[in-house]
């Protein structure tokens, strides 16, 4: 019988919040006396490949973590110099003044990163600290999943790498585990211990980066506007990097009401904005990938951050600030507070609940949970009231199209004046946190579909074709390898989604998994008179969009072994 693998300290998810537990940790040990084992579990080929991000971030953890980033490398694309927020019409661009949107927008001296760089460096950092600190070893795997969680009388001591484990070798165990991941494997941990009042809402954020002709370096737009005109929540965002890259996104939250919107097509009608086709004209592609977002915020978080044996770190603990558009610096900040009580408690040899509970006391006096808190109502005030996107914002678009963006405000008004200035003010009050109507509760994005939603049509721009992709198309970018046998995507029952393929047809729409894939996987086959469900898993991003706006629950999107897909390395 082989040994038990154990580590004192087991890390799943290389992501910058176990990284940066990682380090900080190894800091904190290096003069203790007392030895440790540490294992860092990465599903990716290598660390950063699949992670994706916007990212402008707030330097200011960085700089708790490592004082001499700058010195030590830290790969900077630029500084934010040029900080706007823009409505966007069909045509025409708004850059508002700085008075008239909220400070927490303002990205001015802010760091343009490419996540997925950062990552890398993070991880580097880890092994060279590492070599300073003798008494701790930390083995780095890359390529290793972790397929499921292990519980032993109600504690978590462990993770499964191997999806059909056959036999000691294929488990991991730790007194103590740290969850930095997407969701992937913690939420086996939250349903475990029935941690969530409020089920978690989410968003996909595409992206796109591009070798431009000139350079944007520094310049920073966040949009609102086209193409959202139909009433789903959401933006776009366009950073300048160095060496003339310039990243163009959209951040779409899932709870729309049209079954078929199609993000990357979104961000394609995106970039077919005049302005945008004026940065792009000439350039290249060079990236392409999507993620998901958790965008709950303060009442989606759960009950307990730390179980026993466990924490819950960055998108697993779900700290996504979306009104600041801030999350790196939550996770890390998550990461730093995590290493301080993980050390305490192994050092002590309690590693009990209550010797983990100050995790949760710290967060929570920190500015993670306390602005968390302060903005705890403001996806509810656009999710309350669909006048506000639905209505309201093509207005304003319009008058920014016919260059008098401010008309667009007075007709919003003029049009029903008492009911506008009450649902400025009440969603004003809600978004800044001045009214309090006590805790929320969500429902699953996929509620919020209405089969039936026809979107609404303008008439596009003249646009370069060379600068669109195909969904086909752009799954070249995000450079998807798969090994052999690949099945990460569950389907539990074949027969629900034929049932639901023909409710889509009846109503002239394809289903949502198909239409809102951000790759090209989802596909309707033709099998004798029976359309059924069908994947071409091979070309998966991994972003679990469709299990999410599948209607009938019906998939599940899992860890992928070996490596094996999408490349987000650059982006």
């Amino acid at each position: 019988m082989s040994a038990r693998i154990e580590y004192d300290l087991m890390l799943v998810g290389g992501s910058p919040s176990n990284l940066t537990l990682a380090y900080h940790f190894l800091e904190l040990a290096k003069d203790s006396g007392k030895d440790f084992t540490i294992a860092v579990l990465e599903k990716g080929p290598e660390f950063g490949s699949h992670v994706m991000s916007g990212a402008v971030s707030n330097p200011h953890v960085l700089q708790k973590v490592w004082p001499n980033y700058k010195e030590l490398g830290f790969p900077v694309e630029a500084v934010c110099d040029d900080s706007n927020f823009s409505i966007l019409g069909v045509k025409e661009k708004w850059d508002m003044a700085r008075w008239m949107y909220p400070p927490s927008l303002d990205k001015t001296g802010y760091l343009v990163l490419t996540l997925s760089y950062c990552t890398a460096w993070m991880a580097r950092q880890v092994q060279e600290k590492a070599k300073e600190v003798p008494n701790v070893a930390v083995d780095m795997y890359t390529g290793f999943s972790a397929h499921k969680v292990i519980f032993e009388e109600g504690r978590v001591v462990g993770v499964a790498v191997a999806e059909n484990p056959r036999s000691e070798e294929d488990y991991v165990y730790a007194r103590l585990t740290a969850f930095g991941d997407k969701g992937f494997i913690s939420r086996d941990v939250i349903d475990y211990y029935k941690l969530r009042n409020c089920p978690q809402i989410w968003s996909v954020g595409v992206k796109e980066v591009w070798q431009c002709q000139q350079s944007y370096a520094g310049k920073v737009w966040h949009t609102l506007g086209w193409p959202l005109l139909e009433g789903t929540f959401g933006g776009g965002f366009v950073y300048g990097m160095k060496d003339n890259k310039l990243t163009i996104g959209m951040v779409i939250s899932l709870d729309s009401q049209d079954p078929n919107m199609n993000p990357q097509l979104k961000l394609q009608e995106y970039k077919k904005h005049p302005w945008i086709q004026s940065m792009i004209q000439g350039g290249k592609l060079l990236k392409y990938g999507a993620a998901l977002l958790p965008e709950g915020g303060y009442y989606c978080l759960p009950k307990r951050f730390a179980v026993p044996g466990a924490l819950l770190l960055g998108d697993a603990l779900g700290v996504l600030d979306v009104k600041r558009l801030a999350g790196i610096d939550r996770a890390m900040e998550c990461g730093y507070v995590a290493a301080e009580v993980m050390f305490d408690a192994l050092c002590k040899g309690d590693l009990g609940e209550e010797a983990l509970a100050p995790y949760q006391q710290r967060l929570t006096d920190s500015f993670v949970v306390k602005e968390a808190y302060q903005d705890r109502y403001f996806r509810w005030a656009f999710m309350e009231n669909h006048r506000l996107l639905g209505d309201y914002l093509p207005v304003v678009a319009g008058g920014v199209d016919s260059g008098h963006p401010l008309l667009g405000m007075i007709k919003v008004g003029l049009k029903n004046p008492f009911r506008a200035a009450g649902d400025g003010i009440r969603a004003l009050q809600l978004i800044e946190g001045k009214k309090d109507i006590g805790p929320i509760k969500y429902e699953p994005d996929f509620k919020s579909i209405v089969p039936a939603f026809v979107p609404p049509k303008y008439e596009e721009p003249p646009f370069d074709k060379n600068t669109i992709y195909s969904r086909p198309d752009a799954v070249f970018f995000a450079s998807t390898k798969y090994h052999e046998g690949n099945k990460h995507i569950d389907e539990f029952n074949a027969d629900v989604c034929v049932k639901c393929i023909a409710e889509y047809e009846k109503l002239g729409k394809t289903t949502p998994c198909v239409a809102d894939c951000t790759a090209e996987v989802h596909r309707i086959d033709i099998i004798g008179d029976l359309k059924k469900h069908g994947m071409s898993l091979e070309n998966c991003i991994h972003c679990r969009t469709c299990e999410v706006v599948c209607p009938q629950v019906n998939l599940r999107v899992k860890p992928t072994e070996q490596g094996s897909g999408p490349d987000f390395m650059g982006l």
